[in-house]
């Protein structure tokens, strides 16, 4: 099915993985909806989204990293947690139904978390709940490896909230946190269906692949300074909206 409408499909991955490079995503998520939308076979999906987040979150980690934004004591803690349980989510079987259902779900949640407002300069000093984050991480790496996701945009909006610590170390931590989960969950994934199917995913997906390369790109390097980030970032909700509403009512 991707053969038949590669320039649609690549065009699409490459908006998306554009937009979510540009508030610090991968687009895990969104990518499985669109394969799910384009007829590809369930089981492919979270291969070829997990390996299109690598794609797009590796630059941008390293450019947190090189910037000296990553706390890596803190940040080491959650992806810590988080990395085993991507794992052990890739190598859960799941049904079609239940695996597009909890994608559908997982795109509208991800669309009004991306709506909560991020201040760059935050009020005072850690909540209560900031020491309790890194419980968080289990449950998002599991779900990341499950469906394909890498987590860090549940887990941004929490830390956030929590006044974890400042917008850009939060951003940088939820970047590392897609990257290791997706590793993981991608390490599973192949446990559970084999290399074979693998290098059918990517075999069919290659055009899909440069695509998100040339996006992420873009949209790290570019797309901030071209708009303003409330609005790069109510664009990307709509677009994850309208594809996770068309996914759930598909299913």
């Amino acid at each position: 099915m991707i053969g038949a409408v590669p320039a649609l499909l690549a065009l699409a991955f490459l908006v998306t993985a554009l937009l979510y490079a540009s508030v610090g995503f991968g687009g895990g998520s969104t990518y499985s909806a669109l394969l799910a939308l384009s007829g590809l076979d369930y089981r492919l999906l979270p291969l070829v989204a997990l390996a299109c987040n690598i794609v797009v979150v590796s630059g941008s980690s390293i450019r947190f990293a090189r910037a000296g934004l990553t706390p890596w004591m803190k940040a080491f803690v959650i992806v810590a947690l988080g990395a085993p349980a991507s794992f052990v989510g890739g190598l859960t079987p799941i049904k079609e139904a239940t695996f597009l259902s909890l994608l559908g779900g997982s795109l509208v949640l991800t669309a009004l978390t991306m709506l909560i407002p991020v201040r760059e300069n935050e009020d005072g000093g850690p909540t209560g709940f900031a020491r309790w984050m890194p419980l968080a991480a289990a449950p998002l790496g599991y779900f990341a490896g499950l469906v394909g996701i890498g987590g860090g945009i549940f887990l941004a909006p929490l830390l956030h909230l929590a006044r974890w610590h400042e917008a850009r170390a939060i951003a940088a931590t939820a970047s590392l946190f897609i990257l290791v989960n997706s590793l993981f969950g991608l390490a599973g994934q192949l446990v559970k269906n084999g290399p074979g199917l693998f290098g059918q995913a990517l075999g069919a997906a290659l055009p899909l692949m440069v695509a998100v390369v040339i996006g992420g790109q873009i949209g790290s390097l570019l797309a901030a300074k071209l708009l303003p980030p409330k609005w790069i970032r109510w664009l990307t909700a709509l677009l994850v909206l309208v594809v996770g509403v068309r996914l759930l009512v598909g299913v």
